[in-house]
């Protein structure tokens, strides 16, 4: 506390003043010291909802890069399936090709055994028929031959 000198009517005005200066002054910069501590309280508020926000914005994006991860596993099992179901679907068309192909070849081998058949078949016919036709033949000519030995 200030302890001021007395005068002829009470304290001395000049050291009265000094002190009211000194303590305008310091009010002044308790209330400016409290005005940038508002402004801070303020930006610190400010930046406190800021953070409430990016944080929901932040926990917004997880759980969607959650979907996402989940929608990622999902496409990659449902892929794998379509690929073992394409696998199954291509072994099981390669088999029918195969059996096809084998019945189709079988069937080309019984056409060509009977189509060989045939050939020797219609061979011995033709020899058969060459023999039948020579043997008409050589039966006319000793006919010929014989009329030719009969005298008319």
């Amino acid at each position: 506390m200030e302890k001021f000198n007395r005068t002829l009517r009470g304290y001395d005005p000049e050291e009265v003043n000094s002190f009211l200066d000194k303590i305008i002054s310091q009010v002044e910069n308790m209330i400016s010291e409290m005005n940038e501590k508002d402004k801070k309280i303020l930006e610190l508020k400010s930046f406190e909802t800021e953070n409430i926000k990016l944080r929901e914005k932040l926990s917004q994006y997880e759980r969607m890069e959650s979907t996402l991860n989940k929608t990622i596993i999902m496409a990659q099992k449902t892929s794998e399936q379509v690929k073992m179901a394409a696998h199954r679907e291509s072994e099981t068309l390669i088999e029918d090709a195969k059996n096809s192909a084998n019945r189709i070849v079988n069937e080309a081998l019984l056409n060509a055994e009977k189509t060989e058949a045939e050939a020797a078949m219609l061979k011995r016919n033709i020899k058969i028929f060459k023999k039948r036709i020579r043997d008409i033949i050589e039966t006319q000519l000793d006919v010929v031959g014989e009329l030719d030995q009969v005298e008319l």
